[in-house]
């Protein structure tokens, strides 16, 4: 319940006789009175010479009793206990949900061993609440296509949703309920603050959300109006900001001049406030999303010269096949680095953003723990892909390489998971949406390609005899399995990884014939559907007998998995 003054909890009010009982000032919100039809006005003009108990409970339930002499009013009065036990019950029998998305997040974070030198307490903390999914992996390594995949629960391989000029709202993608439209269609209270869809395609309207503070100063939400939205901070001017498109430098600022700080303060205050509905609460953290602008603080924490480069083998690109070689890229953005010799401070900018990030999670989390949701709540944490710093000779995402496909998921289920959970079985973020279905008791939509992941809930080591899967533009597809890492491009080209003995995906083993019945098999789990670019039907060369495959999901699990 929103809004109005509440009476403290297990308020009583004791009166012996007459009329003009001393109930609690007309004001004062009860929920199990007005749900009736009842009103104080209406108990006040009872017979006189009744005695009253009037007991209040606001802490996430409502209970009203009275005691009257009168048969009449202690039969209504019942009533009105029965329904209000009844009312809240039902909503508690539905568990809250606390959805919480990074941008831009590998895996440079303390409990996935990214890099030894990340510092993320938080999100590490955060992650030893339940299960740690530490070979998890995106639907697509771009804002756009995988956020509307994982919320509409379709692939861009059936969305034709490939990159972050096409609107996702005009696809099929944009024909579904999405996830948070599901929740709110199954009676949950819904509200949302920053990045959860790619903003240049948000929606936010009433179908989809209760309420959903998008920036300061635009929201519907009555909490937001009067907040003066401002740029965002930068360099002094004169100051360097990066290496051309990589952008990166301390800034002198606050926390608080950044707009995720306030994105939080937003989720805090959904969380201080009492809900009739069971709450959705999604919060969209911006960094470590370029610029790496954040408080010259962040930056002290990663001092320059004690910054690690990642491993990076000069010739690593001369097995790859055309196809890779363009997703590379070099000469954009790594050539440039190297020559301007501050490889080592974009390192540095990368991770003291992810400290930044870290630290709004550690915000978000104090105040939920000190909240009256913290024990029956479901708390998903997710990046919406990986990022290169120049693994790969590549920088940013746009590939199909473990750097750009892999990323965070943490899952904290109340009496399902246990505490310092670690599941290595390869998933990918399609089945997010069918998996807090599963969790909730909802009706799971037909149009949702992924599984649920409850069996892994329960036990992280169960058996689980599918990929992740990572589609990165049309006919461009990843498996990845505990074992290896299959790709294959629109022109047939091909790459795979031993992720076992080669992790760093060094050695490009798709030449091998020896192979040849693993590649198989893992092209067997590729998307059978895939619709062309929006556009740009017929304009991408595809292989003779690429329409003829029939490609099925592998029946078993591959050997070495």
């Amino acid at each position: 319940m929103n809004g109005g003054s509440r009476l403290d909890q297990n308020h009583e009010v004791f009166a012996k006789s007459g009329r003009g009982v001393p109930l609690p000032p007309a004001d004062t919100p009860i929920a199990t009175t007005r749900e009736v039809g009842f009103s104080n006005t209406m108990l006040n003009s009872a017979p006189s010479n009744f005695a009253a108990i009037v007991t209040h409970h606001y802490a996430g339930e409502a209970t009203v009793t009275y005691l009257f002499c009168d048969f009449f009013r202690c039969l209504m009065t019942t009533l009105i206990l029965m329904h209000a036990v009844g009312s809240t019950s039902v909503a508690a029998e539905k568990p809250n949900v606390l959805f919480i998305a990074i941008d831009d997040l590998n895996d440079w974070v303390g409990c996935l061993g990214g890099n030894p030198q990340a510092k993320t307490p938080n999100i590490d903390q955060l992650a030893s609440r339940g299960v740690n999914f530490y070979n998890a992996h995106c639907a697509s390594p771009v804002c756009n296509p995988s956020r509307a995949a994982l919320m509409s629960g379709m692939r861009s391989s059936t969305t034709g949703v490939y990159n972050n000029s096409i609107d996702w709202r005009n696809q099929k993608s944009g024909q579904v309920n999405t996830l948070n439209m599901h929740f709110k269609a199954n009676g949950y209270y819904v509200a949302g603050a920053g990045k959860i869809y790619h903003e240049s395609f948000g929606r936010y309207d009433d179908a989809d959300w209760d309420v959903y503070y998008k920036h300061r100063g635009e929201s519907g939400d009555e909490g937001n109006k009067g907040r003066a939205r401002g740029g965002p901070p930068g360099p002094a001017q004169g100051e360097s900001d990066g290496v051309g498109g990589i952008k990166f430098a301390p800034i002198n600022a606050n926390d608080s001049d950044l707009e995720d700080y306030h994105i939080v303060d937003y989720c805090i205050e959904q969380l201080q406030k009492k809900h009739d509905k069971p709450l959705f609460l999604a919060c969209g953290i911006h960094k470590p999303h370029m610029p790496w602008f954040v408080p010259k603080k962040y930056y002290d924490m990663f001092p320059l010269d004690s910054i690690q480069l990642p491993k990076v083998l000069e010739d690593d690109l001369s097995d790859l096949p055309p196809a890779g070689l363009k997703m590379a890229h070099p000469e954009t953005d790594h050539v440039p680095m190297l020559k301007s010799g501050r490889w080592k401070e974009a390192v540095q900018g990368y991770l003291a953003a992810g400290a930044f990030s870290d630290a709004m999670v550690g915000r978000l989390m104090a105040a939920f723990d000190k909240s009256a949701y913290r024990d029956n709540t479901i708390i998903v944490f997710w990046g919406d892909h990986g990022w290169h710093l120049g693994e790969k000779q590549h920088w940013r995402k746009f590939t199909l390489w473990e750097e750009a496909t892999r990323a965070p998921l943490f899952f904290t289920v109340p009496g399902t998971t246990k505490a310092g959970s670690v599941c290595n079985r390869s998933v990918d973020f399609m089945s997010i949406y069918p998996t807090l279905c599963d969790l909730c008791g909802l009706s799971i939509p037909s149009h949702v390609e992924g599984v649920s992941m409850k069996p892994l809930l329960v036990d992280p080591k169960a058996g689980w005899d599918r990929p992740g899967i990572t589609t990165h533009g049309y006919m461009n597809h990843s498996v990845r399995t505990e074992k290896w890492r299959y790709i294959r491009y629109a022109d047939g080209g091909e790459e795979l990884y031993d992720e076992v003995n080669d992790p760093m995906e060094w050695k490009n083993l798709a030449g091998k014939s020896d192979l040849n019945s693993i590649k198989e098999q893992l092209g067997k789990m590729m998307p059978s559907i895939n619709v062309p670019t929006p556009g740009e039907k017929g304009t991408i060369k595809v292989p003779a007998n690429a329409e003829k495959r029939k490609e099925k999901k592998a029946s078993k699990t591959l050997k070495g998995r």
